[in-house]
Order: structure tokens, then C-alpha cells, then sequence
């Protein structure tokens, strides 16, 4: 019991910091550094215990991957005030509640018959397999927007210049 509920606080505690996020302009550090931060997390494959089948590794990277297509589509920039922020979408939220309640379900339907530490990898690289994806979608999105920003700012120059 204390676990879902430390896993209900820290999904809500990441909600919430996302929901803040994008109340900042969004940079092309802040898009990188999530992924880049979340690699280390890489290191568990080293113990022993969490390291998965081939067949495990596959599937869980392939839904993590289709995960990401549900982000990749609800994250579009916009620009406000000469600076580019992440559209809020009220699909985010959604979307994390409903891997909350997905990652609680495989915990209950396979917590009995996956080890503990195999069931962590396996969520972990879920998530990483969500991550990458998503953030590569970012990073070109910001960069198409961030063309746009400039070439306007140029146009607005040039305009006011002539």
C-alpha cells in the first residue's frame, strides 16, 4: 500500500513540475537535458538482478516508442512575446495519469510472477523509450519554430528599417 502511494505522490509531484515547466520560455537545453539526465538511470542494468530478456527489452522499448507518439502529437510551441513556450495540452496530464494507472495494473497483474527489480527495469526503460523519441520530436519542432521567430523578427527589422 505505501508503495502505491509513494507511486501516486511522485506522479503527481512530476505533473506539477511539468505544469510549471512550460510556464517558462522553452530552450533547447531544456529539451536535451531531461533525456541526457534520465541516462544514468542506465547504470541499474549493471545489477544483476534488473537485467531483462532480448524479448523483454523489445517489447518494453516498442511501447514505450508508442507512448511517445501520444506526446509527440500534444506537444506543440508556440510564440509568445518573442519567446517560445510548450503549448500546455490538457491531453498531457492524460497521458501521465493514464501510464500511472497502466504502470499500477502490470504492478498488480504481474508483480507475483515478474521479480520486483525486473518489473523496475522494465518501467524504466518504458519511460526512457517514451523519453527519447518525444524529445528528438521536440528538438526539430522548437528548432522549425524558433526558423520562424527569427525570419519574422527579420521581416519586422527590415520592415521598420525601410
Amino acid at each position: 500500500m505505501n508503495l502505491i502511494f509513494a507511486t501516486i505522490v511522485m506522479a503527481s509531484l512530476a505533473i506539477v513540475i511539468r505544469l510549471r515547466a512550460i510556464q517558462k520560455p522553452a530552450t533547447v537545453k531544456k529539451i536535451i537535458l531531461p533525456p541526457l539526465f534520465m541516462s544514468t538511470g542506465l547504470l541499474m542494468f549493471l545489477y544483476e538482478p534488473t537485467r531483462l530478456e532480448p524479448i523483454q527489452v523489445f517489447a518494453t522499448l516498442l511501447v514505450g516508442i508508442l507512448f511517445s507518439l501520444l506526446l509527440i502529437k500534444t506537444s506543440t510551441f508556440e510564440i509568445k512575446k518573442d519567446f517560445i513556450y510548450l503549448k500546455r495540452s490538457k491531453a498531457f496530464i492524460f497521458i501521465l495519469v493514464g501510464l500511472l494507472v497502466t504502470r499500477l495494473i502490470v504492478k498488480f497483474a504481474f508483480g507475483d510472477s515478474i521479480k520486483i527489480e525486473v518489473l523496475a527495469g522494465m518501467f524504466f526503460l518504458l519511460a526512457y523509450g517514451m523519453i527519447i523519441p518525444w524529445r528528438i520530436a521536440m528538438y526539430f519542432s522548437f528548432k522549425k519554430v524558433k526558423r520562424r521567430l527569427i525570419n519574422s523578427d527579420e521581416t519586422t527589422f527590415l520592415a521598420a528599417k525601410g
